[in-house]
């Protein structure tokens, strides 16, 4: 059995709720990541990914200079721990359709895995396992 812990991403950047969409965005760019896991203290609030900022909040005509990343975080976050199976993980991605889950530990975020993460992992010589373990070039 392969854990999530194994090769999930340890390298996170995380963001308050009160933060702004412009925040994020420059942190995404600065960091070559698609997301950021919204926090409050030590608890997951939710997910926002680079989509999230261009469909919920530039589509929205919202001002990304002031909305608070509260008002289009993705909430129904769905966690898995360190020891979890990889196979559980991808089951959990495939049945809620999402492609990131934040990894906690006793209540503490410790990593983040993807569905590019459990390619590498469990298909290394997929597409998107290909793709995934290249460096970003953008």
């Amino acid at each position: 059995m392969t854990t999530v812990g194994e090769f999930m991403t340890t390298r996170l950047v995380t963001m308050d709720g009160n933060d702004t969409l412009v925040a994020a965005a420059r942190e995404m760019r600065d960091s070559a990541i698609g997301d950021v896991v919204v926090t409050n203290g030590d608890d997951v609030v939710g997910i926002i990914t680079d989509r999230d900022i261009a469909v919920r909040g530039v589509a929205e005509e919202l001002d990304s200079s002031s909305t608070p990343l509260s008002r289009i975080v993705s909430r129904d976050v769905i966690t898995v721990s360190p020891n979890d199976d990889a196979v559980l993980a991808a089951d959990l991605m495939r049945t809620y359709a999402v492609r990131r889950l934040p990894v906690v530990d006793h209540g503490r975020l410790v990593g983040l895995v993807s569905m590019g993460d459990l390619a590498v992992e469990r298909e290394p010589q997929s597409v998107l396992a290909d793709i995934s373990a290249d460096e970003p070039n953008n």
